[in-house]
């Protein structure tokens, strides 16, 4: 439909308004969607969710691994996991995985920055791992992954946040 009156003459002057209404409705629409945007990064909703700091570089991804049980904990992470969250890394040296939808119960993370993306923690030949890796309650064991009921929290269906800091 044109804006235009009859027989091709140019609109009316009392048309400049409505032309600073809809831009001024439409820098208050995008305002309100980038205020949604700084809003959605700290979710208020209820879930399990994670800070992850201490990322050494922009290198492969992160991957966070959520366990509800002792079965693969820590040494089979990327493939025994009830809920796996992975992502790219982001540019500066801090992640954020965000679990929804978990039922109260008792839950272990693991933490993994795969540097080279092959779906594993990478050691050198001592065993010693190479690549980052982190646990919930920074549950550590001197010469093994530490155990489920070492990394074990509690979770009652409300909002929880947990920050994990890897290790190199």
């Amino acid at each position: 439909m044109c804006n235009s009156s009859p027989g091709g003459a140019p609109p009316s002057r009392p048309a400049a308004p409505f032309k600073f209404l809809t831009v001024g409705f439409v820098s208050a629409w995008l305002m309100c969607l980038l205020a949604g945007a700084v809003v959605a990064q700290t979710p208020s909703c209820p879930g399990i969710h994670v800070t992850i700091l201490n990322i050494r570089n922009g290198n492969g991804t992160v991957d966070c691994a959520l366990f509800d049980a002792p079965k693969g904990f820590a040494v089979d992470a990327l493939h025994s996991a009830m809920r796996l969250v992975a992502m790219k890394v982001p540019p500066d040296t801090e992640a954020r995985c965000d679990f929804e939808n978990i039922p109260s119960g008792t839950y272990a993370l693991v933490v993994l920055h795969d540097e080279n993306m092959d779906g594993k923690l990478d050691a050198n030949w001592l065993g010693i791992p190479s690549e980052g890796y982190g646990f919930s309650n920074d549950a550590k064991a001197p010469f093994s992954a530490p155990s489920f009921s070492d990394a074990a929290f509690a979770y009652d269906g409300q909002k929880l946040e947990l920050t994990i800091k890897l290790r190199y």
